[in-house]
C-alpha cells in the first residue's frame, strides 16, 4: 500500500512538472503566433484553457504536494505553491495578453518548481 502511494505522490508531482511545461509552451507560442502571425488568437487564447489548466494545476497540486509534505514534512514545496496557484488565479481575472502571460508562467514556474523540491525532498 505505501509503496503504491509513493508511486502515485511520484506520478502526480512529474505530471505537475509535465504540465506546467505545457502551459508556458502554450502561453508563449500562443503570444508569438497571435501578436507576430495573428493567427489562431480565438483557440489559442481562449479563457477555457486556463480555467482548464488552473482547475488540473490545482488538483495535481493540493494531492501531488500535500501527498509529499506529509511524508517528508517539509513546507517549502507547499508554500511555493500556494503562491504559484494564487499568480495562476490572478491570470484569469486581467485582461489577455501580456499581464495575463506574465502571471501564469510566473504561476507555473513555481508550482513546477514545488513539484521539483518534493520530488527531492522525498528522496
Amino acid at each position: 500500500m505505501r509503496r503504491t502511494l509513493l508511486s502515485i505522490r511520484y506520478r502526480l508531482d512529474r505530471m505537475g512538472i509535465v504540465l506546467s511545461g505545457l502551459c508556458v509552451v502554450h502561453c508563449l507560442a500562443g503570444l508569438v503566433l497571435v501578436s507576430v502571425l495573428g493567427l489562431g488568437g480565438e483557440a489559442l487564447l481562449a479563457p477555457v484553457w486556463h480555467r482548464v489548466g488552473l482547475a488540473l494545476a490545482i488538483v495535481i497540486g493540493a494531492v501531488g504536494i500535500g501527498m509529499g509534505v506529509l511524508r517528508h514534512g517539509k513546507l517549502a514545496p507547499l508554500g511555493i505553491a500556494t503562491v504559484g496557484l494564487s499568480a495562476m488565479g490572478g491570470a484569469l481575472v486581467v485582461s489577455h495578453g501580456p499581464r495575463e502571460a506574465a502571471l501564469t508562467v510566473f504561476g507555473v514556474l513555481l508550482v513546477a518548481t514545488a513539484h521539483i523540491l518534493n520530488l527531492r525532498h522525498a528522496h
